[in-house]
């Protein structure tokens, strides 16, 4: 009876095979971090260094299982209306030396993941890179060595070999700005270089890694379609203000046009090259480089969106001897009465991301997405537990479904998307924050042997799923 008069009350119904899951990556959710052959990522590296950078000391050897339990997780996809499901594979475990000798017990694992997500009707989405280098490759240079390059194209290449013939859907990086500004712009992570030019030099060979990668995905001639991950954080002025509006556009040439660009239109925005030309920043660009991110565009764009960029007019005078930051350019605007997410500091703002799909529309060929990430992190959330014992998580339901009223309007309005995932399956490690907020539809205990309990989140995102639409 309760179902059914949900179904009668569907306002937002979504296109037929609208993908609906969510995101994960292998080095927040496996665990078996040093069994089974493989070999320490920067990750392992840092916390056997410095643990105390990450939350309550909680490291990433362990996280949240998944190596051991993918079954039972799997199950717990299904129950909770996945259709689809983005995961990585962790080149660490695949090559534990970065290149050469392909570990067998790795192949075995993801293949058993694989066809276990198949045989529930879940279709497996897998990216290649995870902000999880491979510390034998770190030590070579990380993004910034063309040796590494060549061995992330090895990989990728390797991965299409041998799991093409059942994943259809591929994705070279998650988010690989994110390693670009933790990493060498604002010391967060490994390996903790602030320095634009080296940062540039990563994004550039980053592009280039990942264009190598779709074209040897496109050589192979496998059925499926290959894209990237990019978190897009729109820049909005503080005013219509010109010099206001200048620096929400420079904002977006630094942190989003700088990939998404390269990826879709296969060149870096002209406005983005002529300030870092100005200021001699520009990478070195090796011959034929040019032409090979020209040359291998994506089929699918994955969209991750959290939060929106405000930004304002400069209104002090940078230093002369300053080393150059991108906030050189612009300062960060809090804008007055917003909505947040207490526990991350976190602006909500879910128009957003309808803002979003109609620039792709516009301005990008109406390029075929997805939302491949969009979540609600919380501190503490224990506390919402209920006398039956699982986590009533309304807050979780009203940001999701807050955010797909726009994403169905932006549909309604022609943008090209064909799925939803939210961020994540269950509670995982997340990097320094380790498990200080937790985003999943599943509950993972860690004070009781990982136990696993759907929240009310998770059975609201079945019924979701089975209407296809709420």
């Amino acid at each position: 009876m309760g179902k059914a008069r949900f179904e009668q009350n569907i306002q937002h119904q979504f296109p037929d095979n609208f993908w609906w899951g969510s995101a994960a990556s292998g080095p927040q959710t496996e665990g078996a971090a040093l069994i089974d052959g493989r070999k320490p990522s920067i990750w392992d590296y840092w916390y056997s260094i410095e643990p105390g950078c990450f939350h309550n000391g909680v490291g990433p050897e362990n996280t949240s299982g998944f190596y051991h339990r993918f079954k039972q997780d799997i199950q717990l996809m299904k129950e909770t209306g996945h259709n689809s499901f983005r995961t990585s594979i962790q080149w660490s475990r695949l090559i534990p030396d970065g290149t050469g000798e392909i570990n067998v017990k790795a192949v075995a694992f993801y293949n058993q993941v694989i066809d276990e997500l198949l045989a529930n009707d879940i279709e497996p989405f897998i990216n290649l890179y995870h902000f999880d280098m491979p510390m034998c490759m770190q030590e070579k240079g990380g993004w910034e060595s063309r040796e590494v390059v060549d061995a992330y194209v090895n990989y990728a290449q390797n991965c299409f070999r041998l799991f093409g013939d059942r994943v259809k859907y591929w994705f070279t990086f998650n988010e690989p700005i994110v390693p670009v500004e933790a990493g060498y712009l604002y010391n967060w992570h490994y390996p903790n270089i602030v320095d634009f030019r080296r940062g540039a030099q990563v994004a550039h060979n980053t592009i280039v890694a990942h264009a190598r990668a779709v074209g040897a995905f496109k050589k192979l001639n496998l059925e499926g379609k290959i894209g990237i991950i990019l978190n897009l954080t729109p820049s909005y002025p503080k005013s219509e203000n010109s010099e206001d509006v200048k620096a929400a556009q420079i904002s977006d040439l630094f942190f989003n046009r700088s990939f998404l660009d390269p990826v879709t239109k296969g060149e870096y925005p002209a406005d983005l090259v002529k300030i870092l030309k100005e200021r001699d920043l520009l990478p070195t660009v090796e011959a034929g480089d040019l032409e090979v991110i020209k040359d291998n565009l994506i089929d699918l764009l994955g969209v991750n969106y959290y939060q929106p960029r405000r930004v304002k007019a400069k209104s002090e005078p940078v230093p002369e001897d300053a080393a150059f930051m991108p906030e050189h350019l612009f300062d960060p605007y809090i804008m007055p009465g917003r909505k947040i997410n207490p526990h991350r500091g976190w602006e909500i703002c879910e128009e957003v991301i309808y803002d979003i799909m109609i620039d792709l529309r516009d301005h990008y060929d109406n390029i075929p997405f997805f939302i491949s990430e969009n979540g609600m992190g919380v501190e503490g959330e224990e506390k919402f537990h209920n006398q039956e014992g699982f986590i009533e998580d309304d807050y979780r339901i009203d940001f999701v479904r807050e955010h797909l009223k726009w994403v169905h309007k932006g549909i309604q309005e022609g943008a090209n998307c064909l799925g939803y995932h939210i961020w994540t399956f269950m509670d995982n490690w997340s990097w320094t924050n380790s498990y200080k907020n937790r985003y999943g539809l599943v509950e993972v205990d860690l004070k009781n042997d990982l136990n696993r309990t759907i929240k009310k989140s998770g059975r609201w995102y079945k019924r979701l799923a089975e209407n296809n639409g709420f």
